[in-house]
């Protein structure tokens, strides 16, 4: 394994893509989230997704040059459009102009159309929650689940992520995939060679899977298995519908270079809480958090995802030996 400091990392990922047809500006943006899910631990939406994106950004499969547009469509609705670029700039840009409306609606609400893949789901929410915003994310994604009782994948694994303010401590933020395991972790261990848990996904003939490759080219078993496949075709319905998007099953892969933009979408609901509790909520957030870890065994969300990143600030953060080699010689042009 490679260690590098997160600040080494950002550099190589923004040099990665400036090489690989992005101006530096989106580098950047992509380049700072990816870091982020690597410090945090989340492999899947880290470093791994760089050969992806340079190869898509190079195939024109995902503009790197892109500017998105913004547009209030009502007076606490905006509307962005990634106009096939990255999906981080298009976000920033949205979330950063409703955190700014917020203050006078109470309430915005943000779609984000002809996008791509967001990585975690959290990490664009918890940026509300630490200028003192409660946030909400939907998104979309690819193919790789099917209607519960259906064979054939119509719904992404469609990650949801809640990030709350607290008072003297880190934004409390909830994010998950709603397919039993990540779909970016079962790519982790297909590079790697590994296997995955019995239960987590199907081969391409519907057969419980073990092996990551299969997995990869099958369909991932949704979470809450009927509710859970409800719950996907909610979000589907936000992130797709809503936004004017593709669903799903008329997305291209995030994982080649093979094909159109996937022009997928996301929407955020951004509140802020006083409006709503006046100055109650903070209280009752902590009144809450309190009686869950007084429970023995019991712990917050994050928890795991905040010690890996005060740790990565110390130490770096490793990643393989290949992908290391392979981001230097891309990097190199």
């Amino acid at each position: 394994m490679a260690n590098l400091t997160l600040d080494a990392l950002h550099d190589l990922a923004v040099r990665v893509l400036c090489a690989s047809r992005t101006s530096p500006e989106n580098a950047a943006a992509v380049a700072q989230a990816l870091v982020a899910a690597e410090a945090d631990g989340l492999a899947g939406h880290g470093a791994s997704r760089l050969p992806a994106y340079a190869d898509q950004a190079m195939a024109g499969k995902v503009d790197g040059f892109a500017t998105p547009g913004l547009s209030e469509t009502a007076a606490a609705a905006v509307r962005v459009d990634a106009r096939n670029g990255f999906a981080y700039p298009a976000i920033a840009l949205g979330l950063d102009h409703a955190a700014r409306m917020v203050e006078k609606t109470g309430v915005v609400a943000v779609a984000v159309g002809n996008s791509h893949h967001f990585g975690a789901a959290g990490y664009h929410v918890e940026r509300l929650a630490e200028k003192g915003l409660l946030g909400l994310a939907f998104g979309n994604s690819p193919a790789a689940i099917a209607p519960w009782g259906g064979s054939r994948a119509l719904y992404g694994t469609n990650p949801i992520a809640c990030a709350c303010p607290r008072a003297g401590a880190a934004p409390l933020v909830i994010d998950l995939g709603l397919s039993k395991a990540a779909r970016g972790t079962i790519m982790v261990a297909a590079q790697k060679g590994e296997p995955i848990p019995e239960g987590w996904a199907l081969d391409a003939e519907g057969r419980p899977t073990t092996d990551a490759k299969a997995a990869m080219e099958g369909t991932m078993l949704p979470m809450g298995d009927a509710k859970g496949s409800a719950l996907v075709l909610m979000v589907e319905i936000l992130a797709a519908a809503l936004t004017g998007s593709h669903f799903g099953y008329q997305a291209s892969s995030f994982f080649d270079a093979e094909g159109p933009p996937p022009r997928i979408g996301q929407f955020f609901l951004v509140l802020r809480p006083e409006c709503f509790a006046g100055d109650a909520f903070p209280g009752r957030l902590e009144e809450l958090l309190a009686a869950i870890v007084e429970q023995p065994g019991a712990r917050l969300p994050g928890q795991r995802r905040l010690a890996n990143r005060e740790k990565a600030r110390r130490s770096g953060v490793d990643i393989p030996d290949a992908l290391h080699a392979e981001l230097l010689k891309r990097a190199e042009g």
